[in-house]
């Protein structure tokens, strides 16, 4: 086997990897597309400039996580423990960033600095994500063998250029950058 000796060679792995989901997590269930993760630090810019913050809600006894409460109501229900207690011992925290406009749905979890894009016009070829993210694709290890992983178009990076091979989900034809 010889060495790289381009970009265009790093694409020509044989193994996608190993699905750790079997087929059954973070694949859309309609086009069999699978989720893509990338890390918000490729797309840091564009990500802080359109994501919205959300807020996460914990129940005061047990600590279970709701994204979203009724905070017009006096009082909380738990759904995990069944305890109820006033609204305002519910503590809050900034709990994910989310951006949603018909075209894309992405979102980054607080804890983790990776963004999981579960809906998008494009797609690129790519290795499965470790079993961390089970049946994702992580769009940043190019494979021409790989699986669909949805991703962002080119307009979400700086140069306006993706790093990555960026393909149309409605055509499967390359998208090219303007």
């Amino acid at each position: 086997m010889g060495l790289l000796n381009n970009k265009e060679d790093t694409m020509e792995t044989q193994n996608a990897g190993i699905d750790y989901g079997m087929g059954l997590s973070n694949i859309d269930n309609d086009t069999g597309i699978r989720y893509g993760v990338i890390s918000m630090h490729e797309v840091s810019d564009a990500w802080c400039e359109e994501s919205e913050e959300g807020m996460v809600y914990a129940c005061p006894y047990c600590g279970e996580e709701i994204e979203d409460i009724d905070t017009d109501l006096d009082e909380q229900t738990c759904s995990h423990c069944g305890k109820s207690d006033s609204t305002e011992n519910w503590y809050a925290d900034s709990g994910s960033f989310t951006f949603e406009d018909g075209n894309y749905i992405a979102k980054q979890f607080a804890d983790d600095t990776d963004i999981f894009i579960t809906k998008s016009p494009y797609y690129t070829l790519c290795n499965f994500c470790s079993p961390c993210a089970p049946g994702a694709g992580y769009i940043m290890e190019q494979n021409k063998n790989g699986v669909k992983a949805y991703c962002f178009g080119h307009d979400w990076f700086d140069d306006g250029k993706a790093p990555y091979k960026v393909f149309d989900v409605k055509t499967d034809k390359e998208a090219l950058c303007k």
